[in-house]
């Protein structure tokens, strides 16, 4: 009986986080979101966060996100000469390819 309750309490906390998890949207997906792409597209944005999750750690992932609000960024920050922004431009291209296969509809 007790190792019944504390396998259903282990379950439950699994759940519950993987509810919490999927419902609050990463910053890859909230930015697609707002870019005007309609409520079709939730299911392509919220894909494409996947990946993000994946391949891009948080402090690249708030960074990729504001290029959906200032394109004009992602541009300086491709001819940037500096090696923190080349090394950025080489993950960040990394996930565009893993989402564009992962993601293709």
């Amino acid at each position: 009986m007790m190792k019944k309750s504390l396998v259903l309490a282990a379950s439950a906390a699994v759940v519950a986080g993987f509810c919490a998890t999927s419902a609050s949207a990463g910053p890859i997906e909230s930015a697609c979101l707002r870019s005007g792409r309609d409520a079709a597209n939730r299911a392509l944005c919220g894909c494409i966060q996947q990946v993000a999750d994946m391949t891009l750690k948080g402090s690249d992932q708030r960074r990729a996100a504001k290029f959906f609000k200032d394109p004009d960024l992602a541009h300086k920050t491709w001819v940037s000469q500096s090696a923190a922004d080349d090394a950025f431009w080489e993950r960040y291209k990394s996930f565009g390819a893993m989402a564009e296969a992962y993601c293709a509809r």
